[in-house]
């Protein structure tokens, strides 16, 4: 039974640190920043442990004590379901996400949560192998043979915890039950090592299933008072929530897969109307293409803009075929059962990675049709955008599958100028290495291009000079905010490639 609860907390380990990502992200995002503390947090708390538990084991080797060590790691992990809720909010309001004035940098907010949340689990079930190679050592002559078999074990079931987690656990549970689910089965091998302490398990058995109960309730009446609903899908976590309009107080429906701001929003009295301010710019595809009728864009998201397109026949004709291009399904099934979005003709939908989408059509294009309009908006969260999206080779792709006078539209978070302006000027020296003519539209704050805010980028395949004025006021309001870059200077960061795309570190300012 003692190798049995060797391979549980190997398991363990494991679905705790992959759900922890899950954990994190609708706090501080999902860039390599977070990823880079977790594992390295993890990765040390387990080290010491191996250190400590060894030490333990050659003092003391009671299997009674290595089964309390266990049980303690089960309530690490449960306090892990309980703090989190209260420790990630008030990081998350202390990170700096890109504002030097803000008193803890992103790196130290992520650190600081991975190490008080998982740090303590970690350390107690990195105990577990070296204390384990004690109990089962009879002699010096097999003693690698035990330490061995048992750190096999150990690592087996670190590889089925990771399969669990990856493939099933984190969509089929969702990450509080998760978290849980691992408490318990903390208990369970807590038992395999040692049959006593019954009541110490009973214990903690009924407090795990008293945190379930709490907790259930907890979420059922956010979701009745606050309309909060926390979906994990097989790609990320998902968050959605009323929340109210800032400039016109009208009531929205918000869809957020990380900290700060939101990926798609909607008015539930208008639900196809353009709630976010940097959506209602993708309007300027049909002012420098009058006419398209074949576009394409990357990033589903709440579906705003694909919904607007085919709810507007006037301003964009009725014969539209767009093509959307969304990685996760359960992000698609989330539009359609709280975003209004409807299957419709000209829009298909295309569960695939962006990159492979673009590769595959580059390849099937081969002088066949090709789109006239292209609009990118990808992000896993707020301040992480997929590196491989946004490199010379994808925008080359993006060139390649546009007729000769395409245009592309691209949403970009970052500022135009000052020290936080490193992702835009990035981004666009990037596009710049593809296309003849690219253009930059401030959307959240044109009179402070120093200001972290969405920038869009529209890059042209034509070089001829584009229509920057419109006799239709809003068209001509969303013109006025072209921002004129400085021309290209020593330091500017290089162009964004497979081999170089430190995107994560450009908008974190790190």
């Amino acid at each position: 039974m003692l190798e049995l609860a060797v391979f549980l907390c190997g398991a363990v380990v494991m679905v705790l640190e992959l759900t922890g990502s899950r954990v994190l992200a609708p706090f501080l995002g999902t860039s390599i920043v977070v990823w880079t503390s977790l594992i390295g947090v993890v990765l040390g708390a387990l080290s010491l442990g191996y250190w400590w538990g060894g030490r333990l084991a050659d003092r003391r080797p009671e299997p009674q004590l290595l089964s309390r060590l266990i049980l303690l790691a089960a309530v690490a992990t449960l306090l892990m379901a309980g703090l989190k809720g209260l420790l990630l909010p008030y990081l998350q309001n202390k990170a700096a996400w890109g504002v030097s004035e803000l008193p803890l940098p992103m790196a130290g907010a992520t650190l600081l949560a991975t190490l008080v949340l998982f740090g303590p689990a970690s350390l107690l079930l990195g105990m577990v192998s070296p204390f384990a190679v004690r109990l089962r050592m009879e002699s010096a002559a097999s003693s690698g043979r035990t330490a061995g078999n048992l750190y096999a074990l150990s690592t087996l079931g670190s590889i089925v915890g990771t399969f669990a987690a990856g493939f099933w656990l984190t969509s089929a549970l969702g990450t509080t039950n998760i978290v849980l689910c691992m408490a318990g089965v903390l208990v369970v091998a807590s038992a395999c090592v040692h049959r006593g302490d019954m009541r110490l398990r009973i214990a903690a058995g009924a407090l795990i299933a008293l945190a379930a109960g709490a907790l259930g309730l907890q979420d059922a009446q956010l979701q009745s008072k606050a309309g909060l609903f926390d979906i994990d899908t097989g790609y990320q976590r998902v968050l959605v929530f009323n929340s109210l309009d800032e400039h016109s107080g009208e009531l929205m429906r918000v869809l957020t897969t990380g900290p700060e701001g939101m990926q798609s929003a909607m008015y539930p009295a208008d639900p196809q109307a353009l709630a976010v301010p940097y959506t209602r710019f993708y309007r300027l595809a049909a002012h420098f293409r009058p006419g398209f009728r074949e576009a394409l864009m990357l990033g589903g998201g709440g579906y705003s803009f694909p919904k607007y397109v085919r709810s507007q026949p006037v301003e964009f004709g009725p014969d539209v075929r767009l093509d959307v291009v969304e990685i996760d399904p359960g992000i698609t099934d989330i539009a359609r059962r709280m975003f209004h979005l409807e299957d419709a003709p000209g829009l298909s939908i295309h569960h695939d990675d962006a990159r492979r989408f673009l590769n595959r059509a580059r390849s099937a294009r081969r002088g066949g049709p090709a789109y006239e309009v292209a609009l990118v908006d990808v992000f896993t969260s707020h301040l992480a955008v997929p590196f491989h999206l946004a490199t010379r080779e994808t925008v080359q792709a993006l060139f390649d599958v546009l007729d000769r006078d395409g245009v592309v539209l691209v949403n970009c978070i970052s500022a135009a100028e000052g020290p936080r302006s490193r992702f835009y000027r990035a981004l666009l020296a990037t596009y710049r290495s593809v296309f003849p003519r690219v253009e930059s539209f401030l959307v959240g704050n044109p009179a402070d291009p120093a200001a972290f805010q969405n920038i869009m980028l529209v890059a042209f395949k034509s070089p001829q000079a584009p229509a920057l004025e419109s006799p239709r006021p809003d068209l001509a309001a969303m013109l006025a905010t072209r921002h004129v870059p400085a021309p290209p200077r020593p330091g500017d960061p290089p162009v964004l490639t497979d081999d170089f795309a430190p995107v994560d570190h450009y908008l974190l300012s790190l």
